[in-house]
């Protein structure tokens, strides 16, 4: 498997509270990790670093693969520990209290990928000829989307649509959405936190990634366009591809 992960603080923030990476286990399968953190003087740093960290450090001594149902298990099971493990730290010091993050995360195998999310981090599915979302925000917006209260343009202008229903490290608990993926040769998973997908549009996400260059010079493309539309937020993304996809210059 061909993978990348970038990420870029924007144009406007001072600090980047997004984290994440791409990590390999003793068995040889993959670990895909963004986390989006929010809330407090630089909290949010600490929220998504230490998620990503802990999911790293459970991830990379496993010396087995995993089923589909092994993997969908495992990652609520992380990720219901390190929602406790955020929580904790945000109620032990005052100045991280109300901390949290996004999370996005993806056990990648050869012929499957197992996804799960908390936020409004993305995962999407590409193929030769489209870019698929695999998840659903939860955010106030989508919310209000789903209940036909509001269109998609008025959504992405909305003065609330970075309000989120659900996040790692706010409450004692999380509720974690998980979704399987039989995939083959030829397609890739792309995670990535709203600094990408407010800026572009899934089509040109898409663009990017079919055009000629290496993986990682395509990735940053996509930085680059983002940063060129305004660059608010922080950008991050994780892209894994299986080889006929690959289009790399030597």
């Amino acid at each position: 498997m061909n993978n990348v992960y970038v990420t870029d603080t924007g144009k406007v923030r001072e600090h980047n509270e997004d984290d994440g990476g791409i990590f390999i286990n003793e068995a040889g399968d993959y670990l895909a990790v963004v986390a989006d953190g929010m809330g407090g003087h630089q909290a949010g740093d600490v929220a998504s670093s230490m998620t990503v960290n802990l999911l790293r450090s459970f991830w990379e001594p496993i010396h087995h693969s995993f089923s589909v149902e092994e993997a969908g298990h495992w990652l609520e099971e992380q990720i219901r520990h390190v929602n406790r493990r955020v929580y904790d730290q945000a109620a032990s010091d005052q100045k991280m209290a109300g901390m949290g993050t996004t999370i996005v995360a993806a056990v990648c195998m050869r012929s499957y990928t197992v996804i799960a999310h908390v936020g409004d981090s993305r995962a999407y599915h590409i193929s030769e000829h489209e870019l698929n979302l695999m998840t659903e925000d939860h955010s106030l917006v989508n919310e209000l989307k789903q209940k036909g209260q509001l269109t998609e343009e008025e959504a992405k202008e909305h003065p609330r649509k970075n309000v989120l229903m659900r996040a790692v490290g706010t409450e004692p608990d999380v509720n974690i959405e998980t979704v399987s993926l039989q995939w083959q040769t030829g397609e890739g998973l792309l995670l990535c936190s709203d600094g990408l997908t407010n800026k572009l549009e899934a089509e040109k996400i898409h663009e990017h990634l079919q055009a000629p260059g290496s993986l990682h010079e395509r990735a940053l493309s996509l930085i680059h366009t983002a940063k060129e539309r305004g660059g608010e937020d922080n950008i991050t993304l994780a892209v894994i591809l299986q080889s006929s996809l690959e289009k790399e210059v030597e």
